[in-house]
């Protein structure tokens, strides 16, 4: 028997440098290691808006948006009409938009916290990106057409981290292809976001301090601004119907010790609870929401730059196992040599 394993024993020593060999041949024709995807963002309550401000939301035009639109804890809304509102209404410093603030800071908190980011350039045109989470310590800019290839997983994220300021350029685009969805897309902004005229824009954009949406823009997405005004011109804002994501739980603070005291709870008398703030609600005009394949166009399979694809490393998955199994027969057999 000692004779048979040692006959057999150079056979795993060359089925071992085999599968080393396919290993390394499939990381030479592009098929890198599985790395894990980055999950959704959760933006709570803010996700009901298609566009959120912290001081004012003015329009020019007869802008269509669909979804909730707010302000706090501003108050100042212009411009509607001659811009409609439908599937949702308008929040003026009311307890939904206060609520909706506070979610959308623990929103881009987490956005702006993922890692690993992958660094790009400041000018996102012509690449085509895989899932991942991408960053640029500066702005983000984008000229021409930015392509985002989910690689059909229809659950695929996309992040981009800008340092300050994001500013694509007229008539610029994002481009989703294979299952890549705007629900799925964030763009956490550390100052001031601006959509060129005429662009055509994809995901949700998280703003520290203002957005501009320049004249014609249209967005799949949402335009969410944390402590600025939002401003609006003859556009079309289309927030998608997505499910919730779980929304990011604050760090808890210290709990005083000692003995706690007991405190009354008062019993309602009758009648419901009402919410502090005024509350405008405008009435919705029921405008044709342009559907999503509209403003989003599709297109062919990427061919460009990004992260891991998920066939790809089922092809390595699948080699490994072939060679596992292909040792386990050559033990096998030598046992029944022997």
């Amino acid at each position: 028997m000692a004779a048979t394993v040692r006959a057999v024993r150079p056979r795993y020593i060359a089925l071992a440098a085999a599968i080393a060999a396919a290993v390394a041949g499939g990381a030479a024709l592009g098929f890198p290691a599985a790395s894990a995807a980055p999950g959704p963002v959760g933006l709570g309550t803010a996700g009901t808006f298609a566009v959120l401000a912290g001081s004012t939301v003015t329009n020019t035009g007869p802008s269509v948006i669909s979804g909730n639109v707010g302000v706090a804890p501003g108050t100042a809304v212009t411009g509607f009409p001659p811009a409609v509102i439908t599937n949702g209404v308008l929040h003026a410093a009311d307890t939904v938009a206060l609520q909706a603030q506070s979610a959308l800071t623990l929103g881009y908190n987490d956005a702006a916290g993922r890692t690993p980011a992958t660094t790009v350039s400041s000018d996102l045109g012509g690449q085509t990106l895989a899932p991942g989470v991408y960053q640029a310590a500066a702005g983000l800019g984008l000229g021409g057409t930015l392509t985002l290839d989910a690689a059909h997983d229809a659950n695929a994220v996309f992040i981009f981290q800008a340092g300050s300021t994001l500013i694509t350029a007229s008539n610029s685009t994002v481009r989703l292809i294979n299952d890549a969805s705007p629900c799925n897309v964030y763009w956490q902004v550390g100052s001031s976001a601006t959509l060129g005229t005429g662009s055509v824009f994809v995901g949700n954009v998280l703003a520290l301090t203002s957005a501009t949406v320049e004249t014609g823009a249209t967005v799949s997405g949402r335009v969410l601004a944390r402590n600025g005004q939002v401003s609006l011109d003859t556009n079309v804002i289309t927030a998608p119907s997505c499910a919730a994501a779980p929304t990011p739980t604050p760090t808890p603070t210290a709990t005083p010790t000692g003995t706690p005291t007991p405190t009354a709870t008062a019993t309602p008398t009758g009648g419901s609870s009402v919410p502090t703030g005024p509350t405008t609600a405008t009435p919705v005009a029921r405008v044709p929401s342009p559907r999503p394949s509209d403003v989003v166009p599709r297109g062919a399979p990427a061919t460009g730059a990004g992260g891991a694809s998920h066939g790809r490393n089922g092809a390595l998955l699948a080699v490994g196992v072939v060679g596992l199994f292909g040792a386990g027969m050559a033990l096998r057999q030598a046992r029944r040599r022997s």
